[in-house]
């Protein structure tokens, strides 16, 4: 702007000048005038420009984590009853709630505002009229529909994909389902159903509507581990050790649950099996034992621990044997991740500068490299397909500083980072989704600590936990 005004100054200094008082006034109005055109010119550039690199900042976002190409336009009718039971009205209500949801949710449609559907909704193939459905208001490329029923206290749940454009060959996917008639089996049917769909219009990747989020909640008196759906829905607590317990890790097969516990012999890595329901044996190290880690294969944990004194990133077999140390800072080293693609590298904290900050490192503990350059920089977790770190970081750290700790997003290679939360209190512990299209991660927005999700991308921000604080979320492997 300051280049914008001086060019301005310098063109009316070079001009004629007269000594008459009106030619003053209106020189001082027409350079008035300039100046101001001239600013709110600027102000429109700078806006184009800061926009257009936000948008850059963004792009690269979207490409790695598979949102930047083009959403198909899906219409979802709400499946109609195919018997007269009268359990049918409550689960078509879970059943269309939860099947909406998941595809909407998915970040790979975008979904037809049920206003614009015409009246006559399909149950079946035979009831499809095409020219309804792929041309405007709707403007459809694709169609959800069917139907369920029960019968006998069976439930019976019919689904089709249709592409409604390919009037000669409309049928892309045609899947029935049975189950018990619970709202519980209403809702893992909608999950399938979408995830199948979401394989099929997702580029062959695997939907999340199955998958679970753990986590870390108060609502018993007891920081205790509990687990949910991946939409919030069926909370369970795990854990009933009546202490504290933190640090929820799920393994790849989904099979066990690595955590942190506050025992009578101090803080201790307790290993959890799923298949029984309960704690099993996991060798007990000394000192505070903190944040395991699986590796992708499963076979071994990575964790920090203070039993040589200074808390260091240690790795062990998945039983807890052959403990062996890798990082040797002067600071503690806590936090790490394993690179989930290749298992080769290991993100973790390092105090060794002073305020805490994120490092990659070699899984045997060479060639460190620091990834953030300021700050306070905690909560690394790696990206399914290895090309990027979440991280929770305070960027302007200290005392009358404004910063706040916000959820960020950094490709590993370039160092290049876009912010993803905004305004929104304290953010921490990110965690991604298996399909990497999705972050979940704590939040202090709604005025207590809640499990929040958004896309990987920083949009449709959405609350999933409200009762108790709940904090330290962990997404299932698959």
């Amino acid at each position: 702007m300051s280049y914008t005004v001086s060019f301005c100054l310098h063109a009316y200094n070079g001009s004629n000048r007269m000594g008459d008082r009106n030619e003053k006034t209106r020189r001082s109005a027409i350079i008035g005038g300039t100046l101001l055109r001239a600013s709110i010119f600027f102000l429109i550039l700078l806006s184009t420009f800061l926009t257009a690199a936000f948008t850059s900042a963004q792009d690269w976002v979207r490409t790695g984590s598979g949102l930047g190409v083009e959403r198909v336009r899906l219409a979802v009718p709400d499946f109609r009853p195919s018997t007269n039971d009268a359990q049918n009205t409550a689960l078509l209500k879970t059943f269309n709630d939860t099947f909406w949801n998941d595809l909407d949710n998915s970040g790979v449609v975008e979904l037809v505002s049920k206003s614009f559907y015409p009246l006559q909704i399909p149950g079946q193939p035979a009831e499809v009229t095409f020219g309804l459905w792929n041309s405007p208001p709707p403007n459809a490329a694709m169609l959800a529909f069917g139907n369920l029923g029960v019968a006998a206290g069976k439930l019976t749940v019919q689904g089709w994909l249709y592409d409604v454009k390919n009037t000669a060959s409309p049928q892309v996917l045609g899947k029935q389902y049975a189950d018990v008639a619970t709202e519980e089996a209403a809702r893992v049917i909608a999950h399938k159903f979408a995830d199948e769909i979401i394989f099929r219009l997702g580029g062959g990747i695997p939907g999340i509507a199955e998958s679970r989020i753990f986590f870390v909640s108060d609502r018993t008196g007891h920081k205790e581990i509990w687990a949910m759906d991946y939409d919030g829905s069926n909370q369970r607590q795990l854990t009933h050790l009546a202490s504290t317990s933190l640090s929820p890790r799920i393994s790849p097969d989904g099979s066990r649950m690595a955590f942190s516990s506050l025992t009578k012999s101090g803080w201790e890595i307790l290993m959890f099996s799923l298949d029984l329901n309960r704690t099993v044996n996991f060798q007990r190290f000394g000192g505070t034992n903190l944040s395991p880690a699986w590796s992708p294969d499963g076979t071994r944990l990575a964790l920090s621990s203070s039993r040589g004194g200074n808390s260091e990133i240690y790795v062990c077999d998945a039983n807890g044997g052959n403990l062996r140390r890798i990082t040797t800072s002067r600071g503690p080293d806590v936090s790490p991740s394993w690179n989930r693609k290749t298992g080769a590298q290991i993100a973790f904290v390092s105090g060794s500068t002073g305020l805490p900050q994120v490092y990659t490192m070699e899984a045997d503990g060479t060639n460190q490299q620091r990834m953030t350059d300021q700050g306070y920089a905690v909560s690394p977790n790696w990206s399914p397909n290895g090309q990027f770190l979440t991280l929770a970081w305070t960027r302007k750290y200290g005392p009358g500083e404004p910063g706040s700790s916000d959820i960020y997003l950094m490709d590993i290679a370039s160092k290049q980072w876009v912010q993803l939360t905004h305004d929104g209190g304290r953010n921490d512990f990110p965690s991604w989704s298996p399909d990497g299209r999705h972050i979940v991660f704590q939040s202090h927005r709604s005025g207590k600590d809640e499990i929040w999700m958004m896309l990987a991308d920083g949009t449709k921000l959405h609350q999933v936990t409200f009762t108790g604080s709940n904090t330290q979320p962990n997404w299932s492997w698959k």
